[in-house]
This record gives structure tokens, C-alpha cells and sequence, in this order.
């Protein structure tokens, strides 16, 4: 599924009204009448119910007079509270306006905070609130008198629509710009926005509508799409019926590089990822020592025993026997439980500089970079990368705070200067490719902050690798289907104490259904909702 950014939302709807000759006033009723109906059907209200509408001077406003409009013609009972002088409300948003005046519906003017005193008190009797006080065009704080409406109204605990985007949410990258409306639905307007998607957003989003408000797809088609939310059918294909004589060797050959004492079972995760998401081979690379361990915890893998350091890690001697090793690969995964002793660090990099396959480079791998990303100018395959926060803010030299508050613009800002494929994990992870394309995963659940299920992840990203899928479908596959197992398994044993070992378990039954066109598992997954105008 398409998702715009605020200016790209706004580019659509100029394209519409200057070059089509759409009128933005029709465009302002399909959105609004869109949203009393999505309303309507997500409440349910008893007719006779009080519905207290508050309007910035903008368009959002102008969407909540026609929404005021329809509810009127419901039966429910409105007020209308204007944050702004009524002189100073123009265009569409105006027209609008002036209709309910003129059929009587109560509009109060709270143009400061004396006169919201007012109002204050005859909206906390309402039974429903709209906000429709600021849109996805903000970029600045909210401070000052918006901030105390806001901050007043999520104190009264009433059922809050919001009209395209919760007031204070930063459309493009979810972050409260100082204080946000908290939501319960939220009814956003020809597209879903990034900052929808991207946590904290969520949290004040509340359940998410969006409303085709009739921009031609002539017109849309004109603006670039660089972000998409993963929908099944983007990797189904990739799913369906393979030759009847396939065989091991056609599904392909993944090498795994992990593993150091303590942490063998990062090893053993990322192999039985790999091997849940269909790879015909994996072989284990592992400090010696460490072989007997790995042999006993894997049945179905091979291992490869290689030269160690005295403090069990692996050491340089390995290097010649990997590389002779990856010459019969499809694929590599390097890097979880491999620890940071400078001589695998330093591995670690030539291995990387040196492989022509294709690379998911995770945990300690990632964090042998950081310091000098600009090893991977010299990569000779193709390289996707996939840091947590942390790693993250280790790998591009910033602190993790700043990651967090733009993870959109981190990865994108990554992955385009140095060439590589990004997954950026974490709530609503994110996959973004060198082009500049992000993909959001609406999958997964608290069930996946536990040890290992990282290495699971990066299994199975490697697995599809292996198996020739192109690189960034077969992250944008592996993320949706680490979340969706996440989501399935709680849905019988909740959200705490899901061991990552269960995950894989649990991929064979989703990617059989998704590449079957049966997907009603998939309904565990947040999804968004879309209302025709008519």
C-alpha cells in the first residue's frame, strides 16, 4: 500500500484542482462526508448524540464543517468551536462555514483562552469530539494556546476523531511536534502518511482509516512513490507453486558466519531461520571449539569448523577457508554472536569487502563497520544490513536518541549514501533501499523484545537470498513474516515469554497460506482500512 509524505499529499491535491479542474471544495466533501461515515460505523452512536467539532482556521477546520453538516443531517447534535476570529477563515474552508451558519447549527468563536473558557466546558459535556484543528502540514511545535486546547481536550478521556492526522503529530515522521491529540480513530485523506505507520504515531493514531477523496490516478501516478506499507501480495508471487522436481541444490546454499562462547545459539537461530524460509543448504561456520556444540544443536544444518583465536572467537586464519567456502554459496549471513574481538572484527571486514554474493550483515557484523561504514563502497555484492536502534546510531556516528526521533531519515540518509539495503529494526521496522524507496512493516508485537528473535530475522533474510529472491523483496518478506509469526503465536500464548526458537515454527503455515491467496492469518496484522468516497 502507497504512503505519501505531507508534501507529496499536498502536490496530488494541486495537481488535481489547478491542472484537472477538480473544484478543492469537492475534494473537501468527499473527504469529510467519508469521515462522518467512517465515524459513524466505528461508534455507532445512539441518534441524539452530541458531537463536539473543534476547527483550526485552515482546511483541516473546513473538513470539520462538513462534517458538522452530515452529522446534523444524522440527527446528532453538534457544536462547533473555531480556535481562530471568524474573519479570518477563507476559501473553501470559509464556504463551508458560512453553509452551517446559514442552517442554524451552533458555531462558537474561541479565538483565545478567555473565550475557549467558554467552551470549554459545554465540549466536555459532548459525548463525541472531532479534532480538527491542525493538519499534516506542521512542522513547527505546538506551543501556546493550541497546546492548552490540546493538551485540555486529551484530559477529558472523550472518544477524539481525528480528521487526517491527530493535531501535533508530525505527518512524515510520527514525532509529537510538543504535544499531540490522542486519538481513538483517525480518518486520513487520499493516502496513509509515513508518520501514521512510524511509532510514536501510532499510539495517538488510534485505529487508522483512509478515505479515496477522488484524486485520478492519473494524477497521483505524476508524484513519485518512495514509500509503500507491506501488504502480502507485494511478495506472493515469490510464494507460489515451485517445479515438481526441484531439489535442495535449487533452492540454494546459505554459509553462516556466527557464533563465539556464550553464544552459540545465536548460531542455531539463524540457521533454523534460514532453513524455515526454505533454503535448500546451510552450512555453519563456527570457531572449532564451538562445532561439537552446533553439530548436537542442529540436525539439518552442516557446520564448518574454522581456526579460532585463543579467546575462542575467529580468527584471521579463517579467511582462506571462508572464502573457499562462499565459492559454492548463494549466500551469506554474517555476524550474530560473533563478538567484537578486534582480530574478527577485522575478518569480518575482508570478508565483507571480499564476497560477490549476496550479504545480511547483522548484529556484531554491523558493529565491526561502525567507525568506517565506507568499507562498504568496496562491497562486491550486494549488502543488507540490519541494526537495531543502537547498532544503528554506532554505525552512522550519531546517538541513538537521534535515530529514534527520525528513523525514517537515518535509514534513508544510510542507505542511499553508502549503497546498501537497510533494515532498521524496532517497532514498525523499516526497510529502505539504496534508491531511496522505505518500506513499513505493520507486523509484529511486543513478543519479539526477546533475545534471539534478531537472529531468526536475519535467518531467514538470508535463507530468501539464497533461494535467488531479489534483495529487497526478501527483506521486505522476512520482516512481514518475523512479525506475522510474532502475531500468531500470540494470539494463543499473549505477549510475554514467546521464546525466539518458536518463531520458525511458525513461517512454513504463513508463507504456504500467503503463496495459496489464503491469507486470514494475515488479519493479526495492523492493517488500514480504506472507504470509497461514494
Amino acid at each position: 500500500m502507497r504512503l505519501v509524505s505531507s508534501h507529496e499529499m499536498q502536490e496530488m491535491d494541486r495537481l488535481a484542482i489547478e491542472e484537472v479542474g477538480i473544484p478543492g471544495a469537492v475534494l473537501m466533501e468527499n473527504a469529510a462526508r467519508g469521515a462522518a461515515r467512517v465515524f459513524m460505523e466505528h461508534f455507532d452512536p445512539d441518534e441524539g448524540g452530541s458531537v463536539g467539532i473543534i476547527c483550526g482556521r485552515g482546511n483541516n477546520g473546513g473538513d470539520g464543517y462538513v462534517m458538522a453538516r452530515y452529522f446534523h443531517g444524522l440527527g446528532m447534535r453538534i457544536i462547533v468551536v473555531v480556535l481562530s476570529s471568524l474573519d479570518r477563515i477563507s476559501g473553501d474552508a470559509l464556504l463551508n462555514l458560512n453553509v452551517i451558519r446559514r442552517m442554524g447549527l451552533e458555531v462558537l468563536e474561541a479565538a483565545g483562552p478567555e473565550e475557549w473558557e467558554t467552551c470549554r466546558e459545554r465540549i466536555g459535556n459532548c459525548d463525541y469530539l472531532v479534532d480538527a484543528i491542525l493538519g499534516t502540514g506542521l512542522k513547527s511545535s505546538v506551543s501556546g494556546y493550541y497546546r492548552q486546547v490540546i493538551e485540555e481536550i486529551n484530559r477529558l478521556g472523550k472518544p477524539v476523531t481525528a480528521v487526517d492526522i491527530p493535531s501535533g503529530l508530525n505527518a512524515d515522521t510520527g514525532q509529537v511536534m510538543g504535544v499531540s491529540m490522542k486519538a481513538d480513530l483517525t480518518v486520513t485523506f487520499g493516502f496513509p502518511k509515513p508518520g501514521q505507520i512510524v511509532f510514536p504515531g501510532p499510539e495517538y493514531v488510534g485505529r487508522l482509516a483512509r478515505i479515496d477523496i477522488g484524486i485520478p490516478r492519473m494524477v497521483s501516478d505524476r508524484v513519485p512513490c518512495r514509500y509503500r506499507l507491506t501488504e502480502p501480495g507485494d511478495f506472493k508471487h515469490l510464494l507460489g507453486p515451485e517445479r515438481r522436481d526441484i531439489h535442495k541444490g535449487i533452492r540454494g546454499h546459505l554459509l553462516v558466519l556466527a557464533g563465539s562462547p556464550g553464544k552459540t545459539g545465536a548460531a542455531t537461530l539463524t540457521a533454523l531461520g534460514a532453513l524455515r524460509a526454505g533454503a535448500g543448504l546451510v552450512t555453519v561456520g563456527v570457531p572449532a571449539s564451538l562445532n561439537p556444540i552446533l553439530e548436537s544443536k542442529l540436525t539439518e544444518a552442516m557446520t564448518l569448523p574454522l581456526p579460532e583465536t585463543p579467546d575462542g572467537t575467529l580468527s584471521l586464519e579463517s579467511e582462506e577457508k571462508i572464502r573457499q567456502a562462499l565459492e559454492a554459496k548463494t549466500a551469506l549471513a554474517i555476524g550474530p554472536g560473533l563478538s567484537t574481538h578486534p582480530e574478527t572484527v577485522e575478518l569480518v571486514r575482508r570478508i565483507i569487502e571480499a564476497t560477490t554474493i549476496p550479504a545480511v550483515v547483522d548484529a556484531d557484523g554491523v558493529n565491526a563497520l561502525a567507525g568506517n561504514p565506507e568499507l562498504l563502497f568496496h562491497a562486491k555484492g550486494r549488502i543488507i544490513l540490519t541494526p537495531h536502534p543502537g547498532e544503528m546510531a554506532r554505525l552512522a556516528g550519531i546517538r541513538n536518541s537521534e535515530v529514534q526521533s527520525d528513523r525514517i531519515g537515518t535509514a534513508t540518509a544510510f542507505a542511499q549514501k553508502y549503497g546498501c539495503c537497510l533494515v532498521l529494526k524496532g517497532a514498525r521496522t523499516l526497510i529502505a533501499e539504496p534508491g531511496g524507496e522505505i518500506w513499513f512493516n505493520p507486523t509484529g508485537n511486543p513478543a519479539l523484545a526477546s533475545g534471539g528473535t534478531g537472529d531468526v530475522l536475519t535467518g531467514m533474510l538470508a535463507g530468501f537470498l539464497a533461494r535467488g529472491w531479489p534483495v529487497n523483496l526478501s527483506g521486505v518478506a522476512a520482516v512481514y513474516l518475523h512479525g506475522l509469526a510474532a502475531d500468531l503465536l500470540s494470539e494463543d500464548m499473549g505477549r510475554v515469554g514467546i521464546l525466539a526458537g518458536q518463531l520458525p515454527e511458525a513461517v512454513p503455515e504463513l508463507m504456504s497460506a500467503i503463496g495459496a491467496g489464503e491469507w486470514p492469518l494475515t488479519n493479526l496484522a495492523p492493517h488500514v482500512d480504506l472507504y470509497q468516497p461514494l
